[in-house]
């Protein structure tokens, strides 16, 4: 069987959260993600400009330790960025886990904790940030 058409790449994360308001508060209110739907109060949809979609379900017992997550990436469009969002999450007193710096591909980011302690990267990568519309 042949390969069927590229996907159009990553484009979706659901996160189950303890604190969905805190949750709510560090996606929407300090990163900028729009709410695009929230069918009840455990469960809110976020996307950033229609081009993503972050689902977070309240947990509630629901799962949570079954899967392991690294990190999720916030793409940023230049490389000068990177520093004004870590100042500005700095500012608004969001745990960094590791501070900017510029990796050997010419990428540059940083890496923050969410209010549930999940690692998210803010990340100027070259090849990604060049094909954003």
């Amino acid at each position: 069987m042949q390969r069927p058409p590229a996907t159009l790449g990553l484009r979706h994360v659901a996160l189950y959260v303890n604190d969905l308001d805190a949750s709510l508060h560090f996606y929407r209110d300090l990163l900028g993600m729009e709410l695009e739907w929230q069918p009840d109060a455990d469960n809110v949809y976020l996307s950033s400009a229609g081009q993503d979609n972050l689902a977070l379900h309240r947990e509630a017992g629901k799962g949570g330790g079954e899967t392991r997550l690294d990190h999720i990436g916030f793409i940023l469009r230049r490389a000068e960025d990177v520093d004004a969002w870590h100042d500005y999450l700095v500012e608004n007193g969001v745990k960094i886990r590791a501070a900017p710096r510029t990796h050997r591909d010419g990428a540059r980011s940083f890496y923050c904790a969410d209010p549930e302690g999940n690692t998210v990267q803010v990340i100027y990568h070259p090849p990604i940030a060049g094909n954003m519309t």
